[in-house]
């Protein structure tokens, strides 16, 4: 076992089971549970909106499976990676402050919450939280399988015991803290996020006899390793371009994401976020992928894409301080798994049983009833894992797309077009998920584009074309 590495890593994740600790204090003598455990009392400073946002978002797909990929595909993939860089932006100025007023009009604790109060529709809220609870076990699994993959490749255990490791820390931390546990301690994971990986790059690079070296190295094995094509020619611009829609612009629709939109405390704080997270996020994908594909001519013949963050930091750097550097991704996955479980749990505690279940459950209940889903969802998630694919990156990214197919209309034109309306609603979810998991499983890659965008383009379409449709429909229901 690797005690130099080891060590370095479990103090970082001691002090964030410390601010865990200290944050379910703050949860045991609140008067508004359900805001705070959830929604962290809507009180979020820039920095820590921006560093939140930023962790969750660089989760294990972008820091495990991202740089596993580029390993795989060359500088193409750092290129399309780098369409991630507006997410934060686009979030919060599509959105914006619209969105935090309006949820607090509808004292919204959720996305689903917003979707309920705008379209008054039990059907829209309960496909919406089926559509969170399906997807999200997706990304959640790819997030205990990034942490588990890196703590094997650290410590030399078996990916099963490390896997138990990750899960009983994450769940233990996350299950008492809440929103207000994610969000501060998302802050330390963005920090160390952005040093760490800078730090390794540098690293990377000096290993590898320079920028210019490691270029001819890549070129000299394969020449597509250094074009924007990928290793086999497969990254197309039609694709490439498409995925700004995926990992860009439709971000916006991402629950995990939207959910921080509501947690800001006001508009000076929304606007430092929206400058400190476009830069954070622009360092850190883009340090990420750069060492994924720099890690090839210095650790050829890496099996397993999703163990190149760790080993090559154990290969560039003094153990030490390959520790300190892992918590980087280690934080990130963290960050990632603690706020899907909290958004899936909110589904079925405030979305589903206090909604149509039992709305006048007690308090204790309710309290007892978040705490327990979150830990059981933690635990089925880690049976998911028991039996991970070689890159975790199409998890995500299928998940991503699931839930940008059935919620950006939704919400945006929710948000901006008075005349949408829940039949609008409705079937634009239906259609956008429905065609996208047939796209994802019978025709992957239609017209050279990733399969979410004809879900994206045609979701839109049938979002005003049934609006417009049964607006006196819906006007006659709304009078009576």
């Amino acid at each position: 076992m690797n005690w130099q590495a080891l060590l370095p890593l479990i103090a970082i994740l001691v002090i964030i089971f410390a601010v865990g600790v200290w944050s379910s204090k703050y949860i045991r003598s609140s008067n508004t549970f359900m805001q705070d455990y959830f929604l962290g009392g809507r009180s979020l400073g820039g920095f820590v909106l921006a560093m939140t946002m930023t962790a969750t978002y660089g989760s294990a797909s972008s820091f495990i499976g991202g740089p596993g990929t580029a390993y795989t595909e060359g500088l193409g993939w750092v290129f399309l990676a780098m369409t991630q860089v507006s997410t934060g932006y686009f979030v919060l100025m599509v959105l914006g402050k619209k969105f935090a007023i309006v949820t607090r009009k509808y004292k919204a604790l959720t996305m689903v919450d917003f979707l309920k109060e705008r379209y008054q529709s039990k059907w829209v809220v309960l496909i919406s939280a089926f559509s969170i609870i399906i997807f999200l076990f997706s990304a959640m699994a790819a997030q205990w399988i990034g942490g588990a993959r890196l703590i094997e490749s650290l410590i030399g255990i078996p990916y099963t015991s490390a896997l138990f490791i990750f899960a009983l820390f994450v769940l233990i931390y996350v299950t008492i803290g809440g929103f207000r546990a994610v969000a501060l301690t998302d802050a330390i994971q963005g920090s160390i996020m952005f040093v760490g990986t800078l730090i390794l790059l540098v690293a990377t690079i000096i290993a590898g006899g320079g920028i210019s070296n490691i270029i001819s190295g890549l070129s000299a094995e394969n020449p597509n390793l250094i074009t924007p094509y990928g290793a086999e020619g497969t990254l197309t611009p039609a694709f490439v371009s498409s995925f700004w829609i995926l990992v860009g612009v439709g971000v916006v629709a991402l629950p995990q994401i939207t959910v921080r939109a509501m947690s800001y405390k006001d508009s000076r704080s929304m606007h430092r976020a929206i400058i400190i997270g476009t830069i954070v996020v622009g360092v850190i994908m883009l340090n990420m992928h750069l060492i994924g594909v720099f890690a090839r001519p210095i650790l050829p013949g890496i099996e397993v894409g999703d163990k190149v963050m760790p080993l090559i930091a154990l290969e560039v750097m003094p153990n030490w301080l390959a520790g300190i550097v892992l918590a980087a991704p280690m934080a990130a996955i963290m960050s990632t798994v603690d706020s899907l479980l909290l958004l899936v749990s909110s589904s079925v505690v405030k979305d589903v049983y206090l909604n149509y279940v039992e709305p006048k459950a007690t308090y204790q209940r309710v309290k007892r009833l978040s705490i327990g889903v979150t830990a059981t969802l933690g635990i089925i998630v880690f049976l998911m894992a028991l039996n991970p694919p070689d890159l975790i990156i199409w998890l995500n990214l299928f998940a991503f797309g699931g839930l940008e197919a059935a919620f950006i209309w939704p919400i945006v034109m929710g948000l901006y077009w008075s005349k949408g309306n829940k039949f609008g609603a409705l079937a634009s979810m239906v259609a956008g998920v429905g065609l996208y998991i047939i796209s994802d499983t019978f025709f992957p890659q239609p017209f050279g584009l990733h399969s979410v965008v004809l879900p994206v383009v045609v979701s839109f379409f049938v979002y005003v074309l049934v609006s417009l449709g049964t607006r006196n429909a819906s006007i006659s229901e709304a009078a009576s």
